[in-house]
């Protein structure tokens, strides 16, 4: 399994999420969901690796899985 990068790496993460916020604003759950689904394959068809993109899926199931929201 490649080794995804986990520590901070972007140069101004919180302006990015104010722009992911941002760009969600005014939609309906189902507008937010789609969106959300396509950002997801853009960044994939960026990655392109299938190794890489495994990881990521495994490791953010077992975030989700270790998150107090899901027990």
């Amino acid at each position: 399994m490649p080794d995804l990068i986990l520590t901070r790496n972007l140069s101004d993460p919180d302006g990015f999420y104010a722009d992911l916020m941002a760009v969600h604003d005014g939609l309906t759950k189902a507008e937010s969901d789609a969106l959300t689904a396509r950002l997801v394959l853009i960044l994939a068809n960026h990655i392109g690796s299938r190794d890489v993109l495994s990881a990521a899926l495994q490791t953010a199931k077992g975030t989700a899985q270790e998150s107090p929201q899901n027990a």
